[in-house]
């Protein structure tokens, strides 16, 4: 069984082949939760791939708004991007340097915003694992126009999730641990109740991945994960998560297999948590 959607991915193989076509754009996405202790910043002055720029998801952001990474307006995003020299007629491919988390929500902002864009299949772990060089230089890159048009249609906002609890028109599918999504494990952000948005689904994001490669696993075995989670592949999905960045890796997984009504609920358990009119489940 193919992908549906093959497009959506890059090997390393293609990307050292292509890294220096004049259409080829490379953005490294890295962002890492505070248990992680690392710092993505830094870590790509150190090394990142030849070209590649630095996409931050906490400031490519709307940074009025006090939850974590929410989408920005158009403006702003064609803004910063344009910075990063990355426009209209580019091949954006984006990395991280976990394999695949944050590079999926930073393909999901482009596809929000129009943007023509792909995952290293892998990451920086697979490239770095193949002996591939990288750098330390610092880019200037030289702005470009980029046209942001925002696609409505692949975003979800509380009050959208909490009509879908009574109507259940969308299936909304959570990317959390079982431990967080079932309430038994304490949430990593402090003042959040546990539990999950009542009649969600649960599929750790991880599913998605080879735990070895973190290369994403063959359209067989998402399209049975999903079916384990008990996805009608026919039905419209909503993903969610911690703080709207592993529900990407859900909506890439999605998309690769070729469901066509996918949207990511931007504020995710950070939001749906921390109010007191939202209602909690805490059993699958």
């Amino acid at each position: 069984m193919a992908y549906k959607n093959p497009q959506a991915l890059v090997s390393t193989e293609w990307l050292a082949e292509h890294q220096s076509a004049p259409d080829v754009r490379i953005v490294d996405a890295s962002w890492y939760l505070p248990s992680e202790n690392r710092d993505p910043k830094a870590e790509y002055a150190e090394r990142h791939i030849a070209g590649a720029v630095y996409f931050d998801i906490d400031d490519i952001a709307d940074t009025d708004d006090p939850l974590p990474h929410m989408l920005p307006s158009p403006e702003k995003f064609a803004s910063r991007v344009r910075r990063l020299g990355l426009g209209d007629g580019n091949r954006i491919i984006v990395y991280d340097g976990s394999g695949c988390v944050s590079a999926a929500r930073a393909w999901w902002m482009f596809r929000v915003f129009g943007g023509d864009v792909a995952v290293l299949d892998g990451g920086l772990p697979k490239w770095l694992a193949e002996g591939r060089p990288v750098e330390s230089l610092a880019l200037m890159p030289r702005d470009r126009h980029f046209t942001a048009r925002i696609n409505a249609m692949m975003v979800r906002d509380v009050e959208q999730m909490k009509a879908n609890v009574d109507t259940g028109r969308e299936q909304v599918i959570d990317a959390r641990s079982a431990g967080r999504f079932a309430g038994q494990d304490p949430e990593p952000r402090a003042g959040l109740r546990s539990g999950h948005i009542p009649n969600s689904l649960n599929l750790p994001h991880g599913q998605m991945l080879d735990p070895e490669t973190k290369t994403f696993r063959d359209a067989e075995t998402l399209h049975a994960a999903f079916a384990a989670a008990g996805l009608d592949m026919q039905a419209p999905v909503v993903a969610t998560c911690g703080s709207g960045v592993s529900a990407c890796v859900l909506a890439l997984g999605l998309h690769l297999i070729g469901h066509r009504q996918v949207a990511v609920y931007d504020g995710s358990w950070s939001e749906w948590g921390a109010r007191d009119d939202t209602p909690v489940a805490t059993k699958p």
